[in-house]
């Protein structure tokens, strides 16, 4: 007797016997599967805020101080990274309501470019971009998470990287069973961040009242110039901002995007760049720049200065901050992976979502198997420089896009729009982000991300133009589904 076979709509039909799996017969009935619109416009405000203030307030202060010399030049460099986020945001506000569909840079590209510079974006995402900044998150997470137990002395490395792919599977599963239940953690934890945040901010205001100003006397004494400590200034201080384009990787999950986009990130980077403005007059008015250069938990330090005995509060707000965090970060990146599959640059089972759960659990359980193997060998700051070269690299490639299409297709829809100008002064500031640290001090690892970059194209023409051992790929793809109770998801637009 012949095997019963289930057309589940990605043009192909596959052979499966219906009794291993009873619960895939819902999918053989429906065809197909759409990711629901869940995320409102609180919600998608705390994804932004939450995604955003993570790690990066309480660890980059002292590399952004220490690349740029100086109390004041390091609040101009984060006054300007909020400028810089705020205005890519505003451009990629445009983007999503121009191209109403998941996946951000990967997806705008896609439209405007086409497959093969796409899919060298998705091929750096996938391999260094999400994977470094979840795995950095995760660093910064275990960093504070275990600091209470090492009050005089460095935590073993090992440690700090088990706790750190311990938070990496957590929320792997959580993001993999159920949107909401992350939405909740995306909202209890900038909860949490805001609480920490006011915390620190009014420490600082009570000391600054009490006359503990002489750090900002004389701020700019001791500025580096040059164009590479800029560079990296700028690449640190844009670390605690990345997450500004978040929501643009789950436009489909969004409620009224054309709405709720733009007001989402109106609302949540201003008002980031305000806190962490806020946050490092606090650490200065408290400590010397000596004392913040030297310091690997900013908060930490800040909170045994100020608190005293209850200063290990800082450490567990921190860490939970980070935890928040690195939520969002699974929850944007998995997303990527999925519509990269659904436009056929990923394995068909990426682009499929859970049967029952309507989650993209494939796709995250891709990502988190990844990020796991860059934190084996991970460094923090490495792993902050490489990341934001690539990201910006890309950045300017998406905004040129936005350029073509106001320019060659105005008469698109646009429920949203930003002046030209602003697109114009983002891609200026993401080439000097990009050539700044090379040309003024060039080093080798630049060149090794550089050719990895552009040697998506070698993936590119064998496996996904020619389409080489479809045969395979077909029966891996038969055999997942079955085991992960999965099927190809609809576009939700």
């Amino acid at each position: 007797m012949p095997l019963p076979s289930l057309d589940l709509g990605v043009g192909k039909t596959y052979l499966l016997r219906i009794d291993l799996l009873p619960s895939l017969r819902m999918a053989a009935k429906t065809q197909k599967l759409s990711l629901k619109r869940e995320v409102g416009l609180i919600g998608a405000i705390s994804f932004i805020a939450g995604t955003m203030m993570g790690s990066g307030i309480f660890m980059s202060p002292q590399s952004v101080l220490v690349n740029i010399g100086s109390p004041g030049a390091s609040l101009v460099i984060w006054a300007a990274c909020g400028l810089l986020a705020t205005l890519g945001s505003l451009c990629y506000a445009e983007l999503g309501t121009v191209i109403s569909e998941s996946g951000a840079e990967y997806i705008y590209i896609l439209r405007i470019f086409g497959q093969v510079v796409a899919f060298m974006f998705v091929f750096s995402f996938v391999i260094v971009m999400r994977p470094a900044s979840a795995t950095g998150i995760a660093l910064s997470f275990a960093e504070y998470a275990v600091a209470p137990f090492y009050h005089d002395c460095t935590p073993p490395e090992l440690v700090v990287k088990c706790v750190a792919a311990a938070g990496i599977l957590v929320l792997a599963i959580v993001n993999s069973m159920n949107v909401r239940l992350a939405m909740f953690i995306q909202v209890f934890s900038m909860v949490i961040k805001l609480v920490a945040l006011a915390v620190i901010i009014i420490g600082g205001v009570v000391l600054l009242f009490k006359g503990n100003t002489e750090n900002f006397e004389d701020s700019f004494k001791g500025t580096n110039v040059e164009i590479s400590s800029i560079g990296i200034s700028l690449y640190q201080g844009l670390w605690s901002y990345d997450g500004w384009n978040t929501l643009n990787y789950v436009t489909e999950e969004l409620k009224r995007p054309e709405v709720n986009l733009p007001r989402a990130v109106i609302i949540a980077i201003p008002m980031v760049t305000m806190l962490y403005l806020l946050v490092n007059v606090s650490y200065l008015a408290v400590m010397t720049p000596r004392e913040l250069m030297s310091s690997n938990a900013v908060a930490v330090t800040w909170g045994n200065k100020v608190l005293g005995s209850w200063g290990w509060v800082m450490s567990i707000a921190a860490a939970l901050s980070a935890f928040g965090s690195l939520n969002g970060t699974f929850f944007s990146g998995g997303r990527v992976c999925f519509v990269a599959a659904r436009e056929g640059h990923m394995p068909d089972i990426l682009s499929m979502a859970h049967v029952n759960r309507l989650t993209p659990s494939p796709a995250l359980i891709f990502t988190t198997a990844i990020s796991l193997l860059v934190l084996i060998p991970g460094d923090f700051q490495s792993i902050v420089n490489f990341f934001s070269f690539t990201a910006w690299f890309f950045y300017a490639i998406t905004l040129s896009g936005l350029l073509y299409l106001k320019i060659k297709k105005p008469e698109l829809p646009r429920p949203y729009r930003v002046p030209i100008v602003i697109p114009i002064l983002v891609i200026i500031a993401a080439i000097f982000l990009v050539l700044a640290p090379i040309i003024d001090n060039p080093a080798i690892e630049y060149l090794y991300v550089t050719l990895f970059i552009f040697s998506g194209v070698l993936v590119y023409v064998p496996f996904i133009h020619f389409k080489l051992c479809p045969g395979l790929l077909e029966k891996v793809t038969v055999f997942l589904q079955l085991f992960l109770e999965v099927a190809p998801a609809d576009k939700n637009l």
